[in-house]
């Protein structure tokens, strides 16, 4: 089955590259490395604080991960190493391996090369910025790559819009949407009658709303609140009122995927039904390369046929850039992970030195696996990137999501309930995951005989299920065991915070060099005294009347944005 949904060969892409794209393409390079290493220069590098943490000079809070909180929160070893591990597997399955994929297959697409030489090309320079400067690089280069990306695709959505005539005709044109060779006695062909609802039927709907609204807060709640890759943005803000209105800014973009990249995407169902509508294997695997359907060519398919030259060029800059941003952040996170969490518990005596280069090999082993992992996952949730992106999560992040929501909200959690549930939690989950690699989803006209676990409750249903069971072996395993003394609990929970502002880190990591340069050593500066860092804590820790404001305002206006949206599309 795997070699029959490769999309390891190369295509011609119907539009060819011109000179001019290409010059887009090498100027955005340049400018995106140029912008990682100057980054990357404001901050020493060769320490701990400045590789992982860019120097925390965009950051005064003391603890560095998720699993962190929840060691110092439960107090033992396990649940923390446990956590990292997760997070760690969970970026090579949900992560890596589907941004290589889909970046290269976007290339693959546009420029006809093959799938693994563009893997190749865009690990090379992601690889160069990120191993050598750290978060710094990370953050600077995201928000270059944001701006471009947010730009081209509003260009890109424009344009398809005005290809069928503004967005009044979008649902009528796209029921229509049908390709020309289909499966007999089938409907695979067809399009979802409620695909312009958000509210579907929570039993034959292809996304419930039930799952919709329950399951997918749940896994939303593990990945805004407790991801490495979001916790670690949060942590690097310069204060407390950064960190607030960073969230905000990023809750604003995240809803302009709905209008520029998924509306688009039907759009291109509509213009080239044939392609990516097709439901046939043999047509599906001369279209795009994989039998199970090529829905995941619908956004390049677009670029490539719609964009004049240079601005074709510009998406194509625009979809690296999305691949290089995405990456870069979790090349850092997962690397921060191993070192903080499990390096050090395994050699507690490792110097800086150690730390750093462990940091980089890690991120080598873990694009490595996740190259390897290409194959299997193209074969998954029938050939749908997104579908197999949240029903991985869904059946590893859940028990996370309550672990944590009870650590905070219920002091009487203690850590034998928290490690019982999460062992109980991981035993579902990846019983589900195992059956869904086994039994994968048929193809079109091909009778559905996998277990009821998989056709009867749909993925979204069972993360509910999956977090509702492991809250449940949490809160009887800490009502039958003693409760957490008072002290495991000062600041770690919603009921026990205080305005006390936090301890020193204690690495002794040192501040960026005063003049900016990179030829600061570790060790080249003394730390401030822990006087000074309590003052700039505490400094830090209260917030502007006026900033503090500012970020509430917005925050209620994007919720009442937010709700108008799902109530007018549901």
């Amino acid at each position: 089955m795997m070699e029959g949904n490769s999309t390891a060969g190369s295509f011609t892409p119907v539009q060819q590259f011109s000179v001019a794209d290409l010059v887009v393409v090498v100027l955005y390079f340049s400018l995106n490395v140029a912008v990682g290493i100057w980054s990357s220069c404001r901050v020493n590098r060769n320490t701990v604080s400045g590789y992982f943490l860019a120097g925390r000079d965009m950051a005064w809070w003391p603890i560095v991960t998720m699993p962190e909180y929840l060691q110092r929160r439960f107090g033992g070893e396990r649940i923390r190493m446990y956590l990292s591990s997760l997070s760690l597997l969970l970026s090579i399955f949900t992560k890596i391996s589907t941004d290589l994929y889909s970046g290269a297959l976007f290339v693959q697409v546009c420029l006809g090369w093959d799938l693994y030489l563009s893997t190749v090309l865009m690990l090379v320079v992601t690889g160069l910025y990120t191993i050598a400067g750290g978060l710094a690089a990370v953050i600077y280069t995201d928000a270059l790559q944001t701006l471009i990306m947010v730009l081209g695709a509003i260009v890109l959505a424009v344009k398809a819009f005005n290809e069928i005539g503004g967005y009044p005709n979008l649902e009528e044109a796209y029921l229509k949407a049908v390709p020309s060779k289909i499966v007999p006695n089938t409907t695979c062909h067809l399009p979802r009658a409620d695909a312009m609802h958000l509210f579907r039927d929570p039993v034959s709907g292809d996304l419930p709303w039930t799952g919709m609204t329950f399951g997918l807060s749940i896994m939303a709640t593990w990945y805004w609140c407790t991801d490495q890759v979001i916790v670690q943005r949060s942590l690097s803000a310069k204060s407390l009122s950064h960190a607030k209105a960073g969230s905000i800014l990023a809750s604003y973009l995240k809803m302009l995927p709905l209008f520029v990249i998924i509306m688009p995407g039907m759009i291109s169902r509509v213009l080239y039904p044939d392609a990516v509508a097709c439901v046939d294997p043999e047509e599906c695997a001369r279209v795009c390369g994989a039998t199970v359907g090529c829905s995941n060519i619908a956004y390049p398919k677009l670029v490539v046929e719609l964009m004049p030259s240079g601005l074709r060029g510009l998406m194509i800059a625009v979809m690296m850039a999305a691949l290089m941003s995405s990456l870069t952040s979790i090349f850092n996170s997962s690397s921060t992970l191993f070192t903080m969490d499990i390096w050090r518990k395994l050699r507690p005596g490792a110097g800086e030195r150690e730390l750093l280069l462990v940091g980089r090999v890690i991120t080598v082993v873990l694009v490595a696996i996740s190259v390897v992992w290409i194959p299997i996952l193209q074969s998954s949730s029938g050939g749908q990137l997104y579908v197999y992106i949240q029903a991985v999560t869904s059946y590893l992040a859940p028990p996370v999501t309550a672990v944590f929501i009870l650590a905070v909200f219920w002091p009487r959690a203690n850590e034998q309930g928290a490690f019982w549930g999460l062992m109980a939690g991981l035993a579902l989950g990846l019983a589900r995951m195992g059956l869904e690699l086994a039994h994968p989803t048929p193809h079109c006209g091909v009778p559905d005989q996998r277990p009821w676990l998989l056709s009867d409750i749909h993925y979204l249903h069972f993360a509910v299920l999956l977090c509702a069971a492991t809250g449940a072996v949490v809160v009887g395993g800490s009502l039958l065991t003693p409760p957490p003394p008072p002290a495991r609990l000062k600041n770690l929970t919603w009921w026990t915070l205080s305005w006390e502002p936090p301890q020193p880190s204690v690495d002794g990591t040192s501040q960026r060099p005063p003049d900016g340069s990179c030829s600061a050593t570790a060790g080249s500066q003394q730390p401030p005294k822990a006087e000074g860092l309590l003052a700039a804590a505490l400094k830090h820790a209260m917030e502007p009347p006026f900033w503090a404001r500012v970020c509430g305002i917005n925050a209620v206006v994007l919720m009442c944005v937010n709700i108008f949206c799902y109530a007018y599309f549901a």
